[in-house]
C-alpha cells in the first residue's frame, strides 16, 4: 500500500479522512464549493489551516445566514485575520450563498455532474490526476450560469475530489479502496 506523506499534519489528515470521501450534506457541499473557491491563487494548505476560522466568520456555511450578510459583514470579514481578506472571495461567498438557495435541490444538481454516483478513475500516479474534466467543465458552466462566483473548471474539479463524486486517490493508495466501498 502506498502511504502518501504530506508537507503538514493538517494535510495528511485531510487526505486520510476527508479528500474523495462522498458528501452529501449540503452544509458540507456548499463549504467546501467555497473553500476551494478561497483557495484559488493560495495553496490549500493555507486554507486548510484557516477552514475553522472560515466556519465561525460565514455562519458554519449554511446557506440562509450567509445569504443576509451585507456590506458591514463584508467590512468586519475584511478584518478577520482568520480569513483570506480578498473582497472579491468574501463578496463572491456571500453571492453564491444567496444563489444556492436559488437551487431547487443543490445537492441532486452537483451530484447530476457524475451521475449521482462516485467516479473512480484509475490514477496511476499523482502526476496523471488531471486539473479538469468535461464534467467540471460543465459544472463551472452550470454554476456560472446560475450566479455563483469562484467556481472555474479546475475549482470544480478541486471541489469534486474534495466531496467524493471523484475518487482520484493513487491506485495502490490505502483510502482508494476503503473510499471506493462507501460510493
Amino acid at each position: 500500500m502506498i502511504q502518501l506523506q504530506y508537507g503538514s499534519d493538517v494535510e495528511t489528515a485531510y487526505h486520510d479522512t476527508v479528500w474523495g470521501v462522498p458528501q452529501r450534506d449540503p452544509i458540507r457541499l456548499f463549504e467546501y464549493l467555497n473553500l476551494e473557491g478561497a483557495q484559488a491563487g493560495l495553496s490549500w494548505r493555507t486554507i486548510l489551516q484557516k477552514q475553522a476560522a472560515y466556519q465561525r466568520a460565514f455562519a458554519g456555511f449554511d446557506p440562509p445566514a450567509v445569504s443576509r450578510f451585507d456590506g458591514d459583514d463584508v467590512e468586519r470579514l475584511m478584518l478577520d485575520a482568520g480569513i483570506v481578506r480578498n473582497r472579491a472571495k468574501i463578496t463572491a461567498t456571500i453571492g453564491n450563498a444567496r444563489a444556492w438557495l436559488e437551487l431547487e435541490d443543490p445537492v441532486t444538481f452537483l451530484w447530476s455532474f457524475v451521475d449521482c454516483r462516485p467516479l473512480q478513475p484509475a490514477i496511476a500516479s499523482l502526476a496523471d490526476i488531471p486539473a479538469r474534466t468535461a464534467a467540471s467543465d460543465r459544472m463551472s458552466t452550470e454554476l456560472r450560469h446560475r450566479g455563483f462566483r469562484f467556481v472555474g473548471p479546475t475549482i470544480c474539479y478541486a471541489f469534486m475530489q474534495a466531496c467524493g463524486m471523484v475518487n482520484d486517490h493513487v491506485v495502490g493508495c490505502f483510502r482508494r479502496s476503503e473510499i471506493a466501498a462507501l460510493g
